[in-house]
Order: C-alpha cells, then structure tokens, then sequence
C-alpha cells in the first residue's frame, strides 16, 4: 500500500478510538499556591522602542 492510500479498516479502526471517553481519568481540580508577578511600569512607547531595536 503507498503512502497516503485510503484504509477502511484504518479509517473504522481511527474512528472507533475516537467515538470513546475515557473516565477513568482523576477528575479532581488541582490546587496551585504561589504568586504571579508582572511589571507595567515601562509605557507602550518604551516597549515599541525597545522591539524596534530588538528588529534592528
């Protein structure tokens, strides 16, 4: 068979795969602790600058 030539039985085989769930999975939500950090302190216009000479 070359490469890229149609398989029914690949095709019912994908497609069956497809059409089941899987629910043995640990539904629980996962807690994070910690702390997110971001600096807005540099304006639009000094980070345009600052990306134009990242160009450069």
């Amino acid at each position: 068979m070359s490469m890229g030539a149609y398989d029914e039985d690949e095709h019912e085989r994908r497609e069956k795969k497809a059409s089941t769930v899987d629910a043995a999975f640990n539904d629980e939500r996962t807690s994070y602790e910690g702390t997110v950090e971001y600096d807005s302190g540099d304006s639009a216009e000094a980070l345009i600058d600052q990306f134009k000479r990242m160009q450069d």
